[in-house]
């Protein structure tokens, strides 16, 4: 079976606009969470957000995006797309070829322009350029249009865990000889939709978040998107090699619409799963980046679970306290900060922690620090209990 090795990335959050300034922000341990400017919503001064401070039209001049169509979330998808293959000398021939596959996530997609479908469909027009990009499926259908990509092109939807599923379909592609390479992510812009909904649940939280401390009171909402390129191991020979995808898993304990089970049963199941492909004992584990959300149920649970796998748990934090929860790109971002604390073999810190959680007792990183290890692992729960684990592998 072929080993599957990540050859490119690119990233774009509340913490940078590269794959450089984002390793940059979490060497400093700096926060990517405020007040939104950009975005106009009644809690844009009440509540902290991970946004990026980009207008929608400077990242179309950017990008050289003139659709009348593309949105926000298309931007993003595109920006972190391009640096990716970039990174990976993808060539613009073998991007367009039927070996190539694109399998994005997203739990928005161009239901950041619901505001614009709700004037359009309350006037007499000819219709709308909106309409055409409110599938959750546009940002890869734009990304296919742009590219010419004539292979495999999916969009996954599984909320929290969507690009955790999406970067597992990608490998299963490649070891399955239905790709040669796969180019795998996610992307969510902030959305009325979605600041809406999860206000509705009562877990956003008024300042910025806590994951993992006893007085944690909720979560805040980012946006941002990341692409790995994924190749099998005899087609990358001579390519530069960030981190091989050893592991992964995905489980679901059907619990509850938006909850985890007491005792993590779907989190527990899908750490498990990612291990036993590897293969390895749980101690080769040097890092977890925990999914760490900041909310009552999600952090204790997901506590108990990494110490029923783990016992004494391994260094871990929650990229979540510095660029917020982004969603379907949640998973794709952190697995780029998993294999930046993996190659740089640095561990940053969860920001916002002061008192553990007295059922668990577990303490997150909470200063930078430098520690050599072979094998990071990433976590992701979606709602619905559809839980995700990958595991990267130092090359």
């Amino acid at each position: 079976m072929s080993r599957i090795f990540v050859t490119g990335m690119g990233v774009i959050s509340a913490l940078g606009n590269s794959l450089e300034e984002n390793h940059h922000a979490l060497v400093r341990g700096a926060c990517g969470l405020s007040s939104l400017e950009l975005f106009e919503t009644r809690y844009a001064e009440r509540l902290k957000f991970g946004e990026i401070k980009i207008e929608t039209a400077r990242l179309k001049a950017m990008l050289q995006a003139s659709e009348s169509d593309v949105t926000r979330t298309s931007l993003l998808a595109l920006h972190a797309f391009q640096e990716a293959v970039a990174e990976s000398k993808c060539t613009r021939e073998e991007l367009s070829a039927g070996d190539t596959a694109l399998i994005a996530a997203s739990t928005v997609g161009g239901m950041c322009l619901t505001d614009e479908l709700y004037h359009d469909a309350n006037s007499v027009s000819d219709g709308s350029p909106f309409t055409s990009s409110y599938d959750c499926a546009s940002a890869a259908l734009y990304l296919q249009r742009r590219y010419a990509i004539d292979g495999i092109v999916n969009t996954i939807n599984t909320a929290c865990s969507s690009s955790a599923n999406a970067i597992m379909y990608g490998a299963r592609l490649i070891r399955n000889g239905l790709a040669k390479r796969a180019i795998v992510g996610g992307v969510d812009s902030l959305a009325k939709y979605t600041i809406n909904g999860f206000n509705a649940l009562n877990i956003l939280a008024p300042q910025a978040c806590r994951p993992f401390d006893r007085e944690r009171n909720g979560l805040n909402l980012g946006e941002g998107a990341a692409f790995l390129v994924l190749e099998r191991e005899e087609d990358c020979a001579n390519k530069h090699k960030y981190a091989e995808l050893s592991g992964y898993a995905n489980a679901n304990d059907a619990f509850h619409p938006s909850s985890l089970s007491e005792n993590g049963e779907g989190p527990y199941r899908a750490m498990l799963g990612a291990l036993a492909m590897t293969a390895s004992a749980s101690d080769l584990i040097g890092y977890v980046n925990a999914h760490g959300t900041g909310t009552e149920n999600n952090d204790e649970v997901e506590s108990r679970a990494l110490i029923r796998i783990f016992g004494q748990c391994p260094p871990f934090a929650s990229a979540k306290s510095k660029i917020g929860h982004t969603l379907g790109a949640a998973a794709a971002i952190e697995s780029v900060f998993s294999i930046l604390a993996l190659y740089h073999g640095e561990h940053y810190p969860s920001l916002g922690f002061s008192t553990p959680i007295e059922s668990t007792g577990l303490t997150p990183v909470t200063e930078y620090g430098r520690h050599p290890f072979t094998r990071v692992m990433t976590n992701s729960f979606g709602f619905g209990g559809n839980c995700s684990s990958l595991i990267y592998s130092k090359v």
